[in-house]
């Protein structure tokens, strides 16, 4: 089993900066991939940024470029940095660990959710 402790967000004005931090434990080698997400009111939850245990990264279309998602080398604590904060920014944003349990086998175990609001 894996837990996850999300840390960050809140309020920000538009064109500002935020950091967001998720930190791992568990069973840490179980874990295929580290990321953020993001869902807003009425809209589905949707990547953010991720990466992989060896060190693949995505980043949505709509964040590139502001955003930028690094990890530890002990691979249990992964960041989410975003600049130019945007209005459309405010979500709420979820740490997502994809958990591999047998090879092959994956699934996704979430955090609890902050909440990022972006004033215009």
């Amino acid at each position: 089993q894996v837990q996850v402790v999300e840390s960050g967000g809140g309020l920000v004005q538009s064109g500002g900066s935020l950091g967001l931090s998720c930190v791992a434990s568990g069973n840490i080698e179980s874990i295929y991939a580290m990321g953020w997400y993001r869902q807003a009111p009425g809209e589905w939850r949707g990547l953010v940024a991720s990466i992989t245990r060896d060190g693949f990264i995505r980043y949505a279309d709509s964040v590139k470029g502001r955003a930028l998602i690094s990890r530890d080398n002990a691979k249990t604590t992964v960041n989410l940095t975003m600049t130019n904060l945007k209005p459309t920014d405010t979500a709420v944003y979820y740490c997502n660990l994809k958990v591999e349990t047998t090879p092959g086998t994956v699934y996704d175990h979430w955090g609890q959710g902050t909440q990022v609001t972006v004033s215009s």
